[in-house]
């Protein structure tokens, strides 16, 4: 790799806001705050949500009901499946 050109890569402290929660992840993003974690000083990256808090992957995520969907196009195309009849 050319030196000078690339990003630093460290270890970066991300905390999910919305369930105060901390993960320390190898990362490039640049960050203005610092946080001490166990003694270590790591730059600090504010998240509004995780893969921890995001209703999708904990599963709190609702599913819509497609039968519901099918059946109410059914019912609004009834009228022309009879004419081709």
């Amino acid at each position: 790799m050319k030196p000078n050109i690339h990003p630093e890569y460290r270890p970066v402290a991300f905390v999910d806001l919305s369930i105060n929660k901390t993960f320390i992840i190898p990362s490039a993003v640049q960050t203005r705050e610092t946080v001490e974690i166990d003694g270590v000083t790591y730059p600090l990256f504010k998240l509004d949500t995780s893969s921890e808090s995001h209703p999708f992957y904990t599963g709190a995520q609702t599913r819509i009901v497609e039968a519901g969907r099918v059946e109410k196009f059914r019912a609004k195309y009834a009228h022309v499946a009879k004419a081709k009849k």
